[in-house]
């Protein structure tokens, strides 16, 4: 199955930068490409929500289950249904010298083989750029909060 890693660096506290990743509903506050996140139930460490973002206008649809470790900062998220085959992975946010390393993992199949033939170099970049995104708005709002406190 296709998969891809992107990160960034964000000069913010490991924690702070967790907690908002772990606030779904908010991400259409700060991500462009997200037009709403509802979370469905809350049951101890474990969300389920329902998505809808938009990919070259295009929205795809689905709903997945959060799993998050507050001790390790790490959140594991899988498909439960929606547009996709498989769309699954992790975020996790390694804090050195007052500056946390937060890399987002997606393993995807799109379900339709000759459509990933023809055009999986193209939805392959489509990830990666939507991944990067998400890594880049989380940073500046982060990074924000962040000179707000100092």
């Amino acid at each position: 199955m296709p998969y891809v890693e992107t990160s960034i660096d964000i000069a913010a506290p490991r924690h702070q930068i967790y907690a908002l990743a772990k606030d779904l509903e908010r991400y259409s506050d700060f991500m462009p490409d997200v037009e709403y996140v509802k979370v469905l139930s809350r049951e101890g460490n474990t969300a389920v929500s329902r998505w809808k973002t938009l990919v070259e206008e295009a929205p795809i649809e689905w709903t997945e289950e959060d799993v998050f470790d507050d001790v390790n900062t790490r959140i594991d998220y899988k498909l439960i249904e929606g547009d996709l085959d498989k769309f699954e992975g992790a975020w996790t946010f390694v804090e050195r010298d007052g500056v946390t390393h937060v890399s987002l993992g997606v393993d995807y199949d799109f379900g339709v083989p000759t459509l990933a033939e023809l055009i999986g170099p193209i939805l392959h970049k489509k990830v990666e750029e939507n991944s990067l995104m998400m890594l880049r708005a989380l940073k500046a709002k982060c990074e924000a909060q962040a000179r707000q406190n100092a």
